[in-house]
Formats: C-alpha cells, sequence, structure tokens
C-alpha cells in the first residue's frame, strides 16, 4: 500500500463511521407526497412506527403532497445522503416521468431505490344499471357502444387513471373519461348513476360493493383478492393485464451502500412484524419488501411501461 493509500483510506473510514453514526442517532424523516389520512400516508405512518423500533430511534412522516407527488420527490432528490431524509413516493413516481414534459429531477438518477413497500391493486366497479356482469360483458358492451360509456377518473395522472387507460389500450374499447377533483366525489357520482364505471382502491368501495350499491367487474391484480375472491381478476377476460399501484421507499442519490442496505433492512423487518401486517391487511394492501437493487431494476421497467400508457392516454399535468 503507497502513502496515497494510507491516507485515502482512514478518510474513507471516517466518512462511512460518520454516516453511520447520523443514522443511528438522528430522527429520520420521512416525506410523504400526498395529503394525510390517504394510502400512502397511512402506509408511511405504520412503516416509520415500526422502522424507530427496528433503528432505536425516531422515524417521523411529514406530509408535502404537491403535482403528484413531486414536491416531495424533489425535496429528497436535492437532500443530503446521510439518510436523514427520505421519500415514501408511489406508482406516480414512475407515471410522472412521462406525464410531466420536465421534471426539476431525474426520477432514477437523483434517488436510491430502497424497497417496494407494498402493492395495492385497484377494481373496477360499475353502477348496477350498467347490463355487464363481468369483464368479458363489459368489453363486448364498450364495443358496441363506442363512445357511451363512461369512466370516472378521481385523479388525472393517478394510478388509477392510467389503470383505467391500460385497460383502454389493451382491450380496444372506447369508453369515455369524466374527471373530478378527487375520489370522493367520483365515487358519490358513481353510486348516483351520474357515471357508469371507475376504477377505485379497494378500500373506498368494498362497503358499497357489499351492499349491492356497485357491481365488481374485475380487480386489477395478477389473480383474484381474497376479500373478493368471486370477483375474477381483469387478467382472466384480458391476459397479460395487471395494473396493481405500488408504494416504495427511497433516499437521495450518492447514499453509502452501507447506510442504504441498513435502512432498507430495517423497513424490510418492519414489513415482517404482526402490527405492520395488520395495518397492510386492512388496507388491502401486500408487503413487498424486496432489495435495493430489486426495487431499482423495477422503477426502471415501471417508467418504461407507464410511458406507453400515458402516451396512449394523451394525459397533461393538472
Amino acid at each position: 500500500m503507497n502513502r496515497r493509500d494510507l491516507l485515502i483510506a482512514p478518510a474513507a473510514l471516517a466518512f462511512t463511521a460518520g454516516a453511520d453514526a447520523q443514522i443511528d442517532s438522528a430522527p429520520v424523516r420521512i416525506l410523504v407526497g400526498a395529503p394525510a389520512g390517504g394510502s400512502t400516508d397511512t402506509l408511511a405512518r405504520a412503516l416509520a412506527a415500526s422502522m424507530g423500533t427496528a433503528l432505536g430511534r425516531a422515524v417521523i412522516v411529514e406530509n408535502k403532497p404537491g403535482a403528484g407527488g413531486n414536491l416531495a420527490a424533489e425535496a429528497i432528490a436535492r437532500a443530503a445522503p446521510d439518510g436523514r431524509m427520505l421519500l415514501m413516493s408511489f406508482t406516480s413516481h414512475a407515471i410522472n416521468a412521462t406525464l410531466y414534459p420536465t421534471l426539476p429531477f431525474d426520477p432514477v438518477k437523483d434517488f436510491t431505490a430502497l424497497t417496494c413497500v407494498a402493492t395495492s391493486p385497484s377494481i373496477l366497479v360499475a353502477h348496477p344499471s350498467v347490463p355487464a356482469k363481468d369483464m368479458r360483458e363489459l368489453i363486448a358492451l364498450a364495443k358496441a357502444r363506442p363512445g357511451q360509456l363512461n369512466i370516472a377518473i378521481g385523479a388525472l395522472g393517478s394510478s388509477l387513471h392510467m389503470a383505467g387507460e391500460a385497460f383502454k389500450m389493451q382491450s380496444g374499447v372506447d369508453i369515455v373519461n369524466i374527471p373530478y377533483q378527487g375520489t370522493s366525489p367520483a365515487v358519490q357520482d358513481l353510486l348516483a348513476g351520474q357515471v357508469q364505471l371507475m376504477f377505485a382502491a379497494v378500500g373506498n368501495v368494498k362497503a358499497h360493493i357489499q351492499a349491492g350499491k356497485l357491481k365488481a367487474l374485475g380487480v386489477s391484480s395478477a389473480q383474484r383478492l381474497p376479500a373478493f375472491p368471486y370477483v375474477p381478476a381483469i387478467a382472466e377476460a384480458l391476459p397479460g393485464y395487471e395494473s396493481s399501484a405500488w408504494f416504495g421507499l427511497f433516499g437521495p442519490a450518492r447514499m453509502p451502500a452501507a447506510l442504504a442496505r441498513k435502512i432498507s433492512d430495517a423497513a424490510r423487518d418492519a414489513l415482517q412484524q404482526p402490527g405492520m401486517r395488520k395495518r397492510l391487511d386492512a388496507a388491502d394492501a401486500m408487503a413487498v419488501g424486496n432489495s435495493p437493487e430489486q426495487f431499482s431494476a423495477f422503477v426502471q421497467s415501471e417508467i418504461l411501461r407507464w410511458a406507453k400508457v400515458v402516451k396512449f392516454s394523451g394525459a397533461r399535468p393538472q
């Protein structure tokens, strides 16, 4: 080892030790680019509580909604890679890469992917007046009546919006979008028969399905859901269709590998805790907990996948 190596090695060790000390002693802030009370926020808070136990210190969730999650993402992209600030993001992280003409960050290069926390399928529901009892009948009906059926959209550019666009793209049907400012008014109009169809989070429509106020035509996951074993997967009528939302944990780019692994392991361990599993079940979400390398590859594949759907939809940011 030459003199230069002797000088560099202690510096590198000091940096690693310093980063480890920071993550072990300082509170961690998880930014959520969505309002309090939603699925992303709920999962982030459940994860934070379990991660805090695993790491032995406080993990705090802060909401920073706006621009489809981009405001929170930009804050993390600009943060120091010391493990003190993380991002709980969602499918829109990949959708926004194409939806927005320009972004103040690169959705891959400016982040360290840590782990995919969970996935959450949606369900296609219809007002009882729609004369279709399953996906095959709906596709046949839509093809027989192009442009005559409509579908509610709670938020343009959202994963639920894109679930509908992917369905239309793959099935070749013409169904008219009816945009709303939020999920709640969209569901209310669907219940009233003002609109006919909607892709919705399971938790937002489960009670209405059970009460017979809405018809469940298909779930967006590759397989049927335990909560609705009688509702077929859309893929049973449209092979290859799958459109589950996902929630993932990111850090800023250039995090030391050991630090990224430590945080990822804490999150993955948290997902195995009974309390966390109970929270996930209540949110109709399924734990994933993959490695940083697997999650990074997944995010890149999702950006490519949703680019095709966004372009098909012609959607623009609100």
